[in-house]
């Protein structure tokens, strides 16, 4: 399986989602932890727990960086980054426990393009990630970086600031999230389930009425007649759709 090649797969017409990041890490507590947080700063995270769930998943699905753990029940994250690099451009970012010199140096020969060792701020881990991926000049990254913009409103989410008819509007994480899929995609007919998968936070319940609430939230920012609305228009039976 080792000479497999990986799977590059195209996101033409793919929903912007989040910078896809692949997360091999045993600890599910820490995994979940994580996802919540860079999912709050623009990254969709899959978790793998094991080095085989994570080879598995590389080669099925296209991610933009790997954050991957020295320590795997199941093998050595070492050997789990040789593998990969044997296969993929892939940029990966190891995150360990183990702070030595001669880790770092070996993980780095192996081809990882960045070293974090635990336990670290989390900002810092987001802006690694940032670097890695302008160096890299990864695709998907730098159209998450993209203004949306159409008349009389602008969205940025490189600073997750939204104006509206030359106001700016303070959403909450979550409200920013779901604006972004539905402004990224003008005109396309989401169904709740669908945007309950894309945006996948903790402050959705996995109840398809919490997307009819952040709806209203974000609809009574946005909209100078929330019950009339320009923006976000709600298609009967199905669900909602940016117009532009």
């Amino acid at each position: 399986m080792v000479g497999a090649t990986l799977v590059v797969a195209s996101r033409c017409g793919e929903e912007a989602m989040g910078v896809p990041v692949l997360l091999i890490d045993d600890d599910k507590k820490f995994c979940e932890l994580l996802k919540t947080y860079l999912g709050n700063h623009g990254f969709s995270v899959v978790p793998a727990h094991t080095s085989h769930d994570g080879i598995r998943q590389l080669r099925n699905h296209p991610y933009d960086i790997v954050l991957l753990d020295v320590m795997l029940p199941d093998g050595d994250g070492l050997d789990v980054c040789r593998r990969i690099r044997a296969e993929s451009a892939v940029p990966i970012l190891m995150l360990t426990a183990r702070g030595a010199d001669e880790d770092k140096i070996i993980g780095l020969e192996l081809g990882a393009d960045d070293y974090l060792a635990k336990p670290f701020n989390p900002r810092e881990l987001v802006a690694r990630i940032k670097a890695v991926l302008r160096r890299k000049g990864a695709s998907s990254w730098n159209a998450e970086l993209q203004m949306i913009e159409f008349a009389g409103f602008s969205l940025n989410p490189s600073d997750q600031k939204v104006i509206v008819q030359s106001r700016e509007v303070e959403l909450t994480s979550a409200e920013f999230r779901l604006l972004k899929i539905l402004a990224s995609n003008p005109g396309r007919v989401f169904t709740r389930e669908r945007l309950m998968d894309l945006v996948q936070g903790r402050d959705f319940d996995g109840v398809d009425r919490s997307i009819d609430v952040h709806i209203s939230r974000i609809r009574s920012k946005i909209e100078s007649d929330p019950k009339n609305p320009r923006w976000i228009q709600t298609v009967w039976g199905t669900g909602y759709r940016f117009q532009s």
